[in-house]
């Protein structure tokens, strides 16, 4: 079953728009902290550190996949950048609330995001035909 599993992610991975990848960014990234605040609340510091760990991956991602030639993309770095910083403070510190904080705005990247990706396809498509 795990393989099937295995081979769904990685279909949905190929197959996603960059868009769609983006989203599956934000979406890992809470997935992480909310894992890495389980462990901290169930005292597995180094399970903590883990997600923590992956969490700051994909911002680091985030950041790397950004087009500098928008001005909204440098304020997404400046965010981004501390999102990172206070992942930092919140591992070292063992901190749910710091947690809390950037988990909120990764939530409102991500709710942000779909909104684009819907508004997208709306514009994709006219009258059931692809333009």
């Amino acid at each position: 079953m795990q393989n099937s599993y295995e081979t769904y992610q990685q279909v949905s991975v190929n197959t996603a728009t960059p868009g769609e990848l983006t989203l599956m960014l934000y979406n890992g990234c809470i997935k992480f902290i909310k894992a890495a605040k389980r462990a901290i609340n169930d005292k597995q510091i180094e399970v903590k550190h883990i997600n923590i760990t992956k969490a700051q991956k994909i911002i680091n991602e985030l950041i790397v996949t950004l087009n500098m030639d928008y001005a909204i993309a440098k304020d997404m770095r400046r965010l981004y950048d501390y999102m990172n910083r206070r992942l930092i403070e919140a591992n070292i510190k063992n901190d749910v609330s710091i947690l809390d904080e950037v988990e909120a705005l990764a939530i409102d990247f991500r709710d942000t995001w779909k909104e684009v990706i819907v508004i997208n396809r709306k514009g994709t498509y006219k009258s059931g035909e692809l333009v």
